[in-house]
């Protein structure tokens, strides 16, 4: 049986599969070897992900998550290891991930759209060409943190009705001192900034939040997708912002003369499918 799992910043999916079926499926929080110590990542591991597949016999694991670049793969690698005794472990940049999944064997560009955002070219087989993201100060156009933080900026700056502000506020019983501390002092702004999505999700149909999304997914379009072939290959999409902002997102596209393919809420589907077949390619175990 193989163990396969997808991880953001936020959670992580793991699916044990057992030739193309699912035999148990469990959620843990994200692992993130760039922000995160080996102790932090073993101690989700330990309680939460082992007691759920402990009568499970894992011949493989494929990782793919957030932050999984350079040295850091190995680290996770060498995390999982420790408590899984499978024969093969791998760890993969969740960009790789995505691409698989979404693209199979065929080339095209794959995007991210969740917490955080990400894109690349891939070729079928590998990643050919990526843009930086930059992260969520810098980059992650589109994702849930930059959503976020734009929304907060514009409530906090007046740029949205009083009676928006004050919905917020009393849904999210906030304070500005405390959006300040979470932001600049707590541990994962990220994933706070990006917990405002559905908030964004339920006032859509205000014209103020509608342009927000829409101009952050169209920064995401021009400052990644059309650094690519984005005129010969379709953009594929996977992650929660991308499936719930599916019909923006599709006004963005079109504003911007991208070709859409597919748009999905997770991964894992079509990861199983590709780590079922026999067209795994041989282990690659540094992604860049």
């Amino acid at each position: 049986m193989i163990l396969i799992a997808d991880s953001g910043s936020t959670k992580t999916d793991w699916c044990v599969v057992d030739q193309e079926e699912i035999v148990r499926s469990i959620h843990t929080k994200g692992f993130n070897p760039f922000f995160q110590s080996e102790e932090e990542m073993e101690k989700e591991i330990v309680q939460t992900l082992l007691p759920s597949i402990h009568q499970q016999q894992i011949d493989s694991v494929y990782f793919y998550g957030a932050g999984c670049i350079f040295d850091k793969v190995e680290v996770m690698r060498r995390v999982i290891m420790r408590h899984i005794p499978a024969e093969t472990v791998e760890a993969h940049t969740d960009l790789l991930g995505a691409a698989r999944s979404l693209c199979g064997m065929e080339a095209g560009i794959a995007c991210i759209m969740g917490t955080g955002s990400n894109s690349c070219f891939y070729d079928g087989e590998q990643i050919a060409k990526t843009v930086s993201p930059l992260g969520y100060i810098l980059g992650d156009e589109g994702g849930g943190a930059d959503l976020g933080k734009q929304l907060v900026k514009d409530l906090l700056k007046d740029m949205i009705t009083p009676e928006l502000k004050a919905a917020f506020f009393k849904r999210t019983n906030l304070t500005l001192s405390e959006i300040m501390d979470r932001v600049y002092r707590q541990p994962f702004p990220n994933r706070f900034l990006a917990s405002f999505s559905p908030f964004l999700y339920d006032y859509i149909q205000e014209p103020s939040i509608h342009k927000l999304v829409l101009e952050r997914f169209q920064s995401f379009l021009k400052r990644n997708v059309m650094k690519y072939n984005y005129r010969s290959y379709p953009a594929h999409f996977v992650g929660s912002v991308a499936h719930h902002f599916k019909a923006i997102l599709e006004e963005a596209a079109t504003d911007m003369g991208v070709r859409l393919g597919s748009i999905i809420k997770s991964p894992i589907d079509g990861l199983i499918l590709y780590h079922s077949s026999d067209h795994t390619p041989a282990p690659v175990f540094f992604d860049i």
